[in-house]
């Protein structure tokens, strides 16, 4: 009889003291899930934005739109790439909460530029270098006296881009390390991808892509000041621009 007890309470007991230590990372894997559907969720909806019918003109290849389209394509897939890295790994739930507003909204407009390159007939990324699309004359026939002018010509990198130094920092970071590290980085991304959006939203031939542009210089720029202040309370400073 006791040997019949032991033998059934045996296979109820075993399981429970395994559960325990596996709850940590049930959470961490349903975190992951969870992050993956909304990535999915997020491209797939801007994706199938359309501008409208209205709107017929087929934007060329190296114009402002199409460039703007493909550049800021990348730029966004690093600061999702950024997010998703630090997503399950920080403690801090405002560093948390801003890594998955990033995520999740920028997802969100790759999946429009991406939409809008496939309707347009042109490479989902550019190719060749990046930023030739902002030339300081238009058809206006002004020249462009601000620091816009700058970026004459195509570039081998874009401003603001980590390194690939920087992405195994951050995934082996930990704790406050990685607060401080992922804001520095997203923050130096920001201001980098800054003046492509100032000038999409200036010079981009479709309602649309000015629009979007407009949108993301708002945004971001609001991320940027509460990113800055993020990093004071912190003790920490901003990276500089690379």
């Amino acid at each position: 009889m006791a040997d019949s007890t032991d033998s059934e309470l045996g296979p109820e007991t075993e399981p429970t003291d395994d559960k325990a230590p596996s709850r940590p990372s049930q959470r961490t894997a349903l975190t992951v899930i969870g992050l993956i559907g909304a990535l999915v969720v997020g491209f797939a909806v801007g994706f199938l934005v359309r501008p409208p019918s209205t709107d017929t003109a087929v934007p060329e290849a190296g114009s402002v739109d199409v460039g703007f389209a493909q550049d800021m394509s990348e730029h966004h897939s690093q600061a999702v790439e950024l997010s998703a890295i630090v997503l399950t790994e920080v403690t801090d739930p405002a560093v948390r909460s801003l890594a998955y507003d990033i995520l999740t909204t920028q997802q969100n407009q790759l999946g429009q530029m991406q939409g809008w390159l496939a309707l347009w007939d042109q490479p989902p990324l550019p190719s060749g270098g990046y930023m030739g699309w902002m030339q300081p004359q238009h058809s206006d026939g002004h020249d462009q006296d601000s620091g816009e002018s700058a970026h004459m010509g195509s570039m081998s990198k874009m401003p603001g881009m980590a390194t690939s130094e920087d992405l195994t920092a951050l995934r082996q970071a930990t704790g406050p390390a990685a607060d401080v590290l992922f804001l520095q980085l997203m923050l130096r991304h920001h201001e980098g991808g800054l003046p492509m959006m100032e000038y999409a939203a200036e010079h981009a031939s479709k309602d649309v892509t000015r629009d979007l542009a407009q949108y993301m210089v708002d945004t971001q720029k609001s991320e940027s000041t509460s990113i800055t202040n993020m990093l004071t309370e912190r003790g920490s400073s901003p990276l500089p621009m690379n």
